[in-house]
């Protein structure tokens, strides 16, 4: 039953077609909020992490949705984003008294555009699924289509891709909508010297491992992912201490939904290296979560370590758009 609901409004969706949005255009945007991680019962103890809140929210627009990839452009505040059906969006977290998020102000989308400007109207040109934002550039990784491609940021009226960047990766190996989900850049004076890495969703070798890269930098070169108990890496960051934070998810029909983050350490990292780490949060159904995608973490002005993530309804009346922060004890 759940399988037919899924593919009935997924496949609404995919009628109502692009909207040809000239430029950015406002979202409004309604907001309900969680109290607890937890659905139901008392709150859990989550080891290095520390619930904060967070709520699940819907747009008056249609094209709202399917939230992919975010960075904060300032510490917990603005950001920007991308939206696997061809969009950009950007806003800002919006706080109670006590700092908890409670909802997001000046939200809007923008349709991404070729570098002539036209609209692009083709999912497999447009499912973006991972943004890193540095020095006024943002990356965006592809999935379908698998490319990783340069943009001057500008949320106000983004423009075509500057240039496409060489992601190592055999494209042989990139499955088919399964490509691409991470782009993360890491900390300048760490041992990957600021480079960018990717890592695909469930693009994986014979042994079952995920395929991933440093694209620049004096460790640039292939390496892998372990994957373990069939989630799928959906997106990552790096910690201010060098270390690689995993956000990854599971679905099925029988078991649901979940979500895990795994801590890679970054002295792992390196050409012809296959990394595993430590499992930080663990999440099934009996918690608020739902197709996890987007994470980006920040330095609250207390000096606490925020992680932040954002869910991809797909567009799905039976799936929600969270957004959810946790503190994160640094050892």
């Amino acid at each position: 039953m759940i399988a037919r609901l899924l593919a009935a409004s997924l496949a609404l969706a995919s009628l109502a077609g692009p909207s040809h949005a000239s430029g950015a255009f406002p979202v409004e945007l309604e907001f309900s909020r969680i109290s607890k991680f937890r659905v139901a019962g008392a709150e859990g103890d989550y080891g290095r992490l520390t619930f904060i809140g967070g709520f699940s929210m819907t747009g008056d627009r249609r094209e709202f949705g399917q939230l992919s990839g975010f960075r904060f452009l300032s510490a917990g505040t603005e950001f920007v984003g991308v939206a696997d059906h061809g969009y950009w969006f950007s806003g800002a977290v919006q706080r109670d008294e006590d700092g908890v998020p409670v909802g997001l102000g000046d939200f809007s989308m923008q349709q991404m555009v070729d570098e002539a400007g036209r609209p692009i109207d083709d999912k497999e040109r447009v499912d973006a699924e991972g943004i890193s934002v540095h020095d006024g550039i943002a990356t965006v990784t592809f999935e379908r289509r698998a490319r990783v491609s340069e943009y001057r940021l500008n949320p106000a009226a983004m423009s075509g891709p500057i240039r496409d960047l060489d992601f190592l990766i055999p494209s042989g190996e990139l499955r088919y909508n399964a490509g691409f989900e991470t782009v993360a850049r890491a900390p300048a004076d760490g041992p990957l010297a600021g480079a960018r890495i990717v890592v695909a969703e469930k693009s994986i070798d014979r042994e079952g491992n995920i395929f991933a890269a440093v694209l620049e930098g004096p460790h640039k070169g292939v390496f892998k992912v372990r994957r373990t108990d069939e989630f799928d890496v959906t997106d990552g960051v790096f910690l201010p201490d060098g270390d690689l934070l995993l956000l990854e998810r599971r679905f099925s029909y029988a078991r649901g939904v979940a979500m895990r983050l795994r801590l890679i350490p970054v002295d792992n990292i390196r050409p012809g290296a296959l990394v595993d780490g430590d499992i930080l949060l663990d999440a099934n159904m009996a918690y608020h979560v739902d197709n996890m995608e987007a994470l980006d973490v920040f330095r609250r002005t207390d000096g606490r370590l925020i992680v932040a993530l954002m869910s991809d309804d797909n567009q799905s009346w039976i799936q929600r758009n969270l957004y959810l922060e946790f503190e994160l004890a640094e050892e």
